[in-house]
């Protein structure tokens, strides 16, 4: 996915700054901020243990699957659920993944919630009606499986991000969904096709990841880890209104929508808001139990650089990392004012109480 706030092309930058403030016997990472998960998994390649969190629903049906699912899954029950109607179907299940994601791929278009609301049946462009409907037909029958035990809960999180996946493959928008085109792109016109997902395995002895959905100022009080690491949103763009279409597919409820847009009704952020994105910060980094916390901010946040080295030095010592980056970019014919901006890496190594006292 193109997402706002990605780290993915910061990876070998900021494995770089936990190389440099680590000594190596840290064990378990925390994005407590997880998004798509791009950073959670990179971590977790390296041999960490991860925490994955993030207040967003579809962000952590992502994070389910890239985080706690090492390898596809294998669809046993459904096998022979699926296995008995059909001696086709039978024959392909040497691959589980490939006839389930087969399976749900020929199903013919429903109506239902996505289309009646997120297509031109509902006089909104976000997919075309033939995809909404297909979106619509797999949504259903994925959670008809789950109601009836068919899979279990790894292989039900699995599936779901395979849909978001597709399904913003085929999203009329200029990446975020505050807003559709007027008219439908070449891209939004392929059908939908649900893809394998490419999984990251564990590695060595840490093999036990915790994915969580929660407000991060909660769950703080509540984890222990090694390595905090906090890439909260940066400005006054709230991320359940840039992805409240993702949002409902993957809950798949029937929210209140209003406006143009179709928009559902969403939890604010604190580190959206100028007056409390400050008290927020504090309360994490007063509360996090971690030897190191990590912040990923750039010079266009709301919250300036010195004030974040003022919160982080309530624990202790801190530093800074920096790196050129280039923007996100919502619509590639916008003319931005800069191309560009400073990532920063905010760094401190919790103090003990020993080092406190002193």
């Amino acid at each position: 996915m193109n997402y706002i706030g990605s780290k993915s092309s910061l990876l070998p930058f900021l494995e770089d700054v936990v190389r440099q403030v680590s000594d190596g016997t840290d064990k378990i990472f925390c994005d407590l901020f997880a998004g798509t998960g791009a950073v959670g998994r990179h971590f977790k390649s390296l041999g960490l243990s991860v925490i994955a969190n993030d207040i967003q629903y579809y962000a952590y049906a992502l994070n389910k699957a890239y985080i706690g699912i090492d390898q596809p899954p294998e669809f046993k029950q459904l096998q022979t659920t699926l296995a008995g109607g059909s001696g086709r179907i039978k024959a392909l299940f040497a691959d589980p993944l490939e006839t389930v994601l087969g399976y749900l791929n020929e199903l013919p278009g429903r109506q239902g919630f996505i289309s009646s609301n997120y297509s031109p049946a509902g006089e909104r462009y976000y997919y075309t009606e033939s995809n909404a409907e297909r979106a619509d037909a797999i949504r259903m029958l994925v959670e008809d499986w789950h109601d009836r035990q068919l899979i279990d809960e790894q292989e039900y999180f699995y599936l779901i991000a395979t849909l978001i996946e597709a399904i913003d493959q085929v999203a009329n928008t200029a990446s975020v969904y505050g807003a559709y085109l007027k008219s439908f792109k070449k891209s939004a016109c392929r059908p939908l096709t649900l893809k394998p997902l490419r999984l990251v395995k564990s590695v060595g002895s840490c093999q036990v990841h915790n994915i969580y959905n929660k407000e991060a100022t909660q769950l703080i009080r509540e984890i222990d880890c090694d390595i905090l690491y906090l890439d909260p949103p940066y400005n006054q763009r709230e991320y359940g209104a840039n992805y409240h279409v993702l949002e409902t597919i993957a809950r798949y409820d029937t929210p209140v929508l209003t406006g143009t847009t179709g928009m559902r009704d969403y939890r604010r952020s604190d580190f959206c808001k100028n007056r409390k994105v400050a008290s927020a910060f504090e309360e994490i980094i007063r509360h996090a139990r971690a030897k190191h916390i990590l912040i990923s901010y750039n010079d266009e946040g709301l919250l300036p650089g010195r004030e974040l080295q003022r919160l982080l030095a309530l624990r202790g010592e801190p530093a800074t990392f920096n790196t050129s980056y280039n923007r996100f970019k919502a619509d590639s014919r916008r003319t931005y004012k800069r191309e560009g901006t400073t990532e920063y890496v905010h760094y401190v190594r919790v103090a003990t109480a020993a080092e406190r006292d002193l």
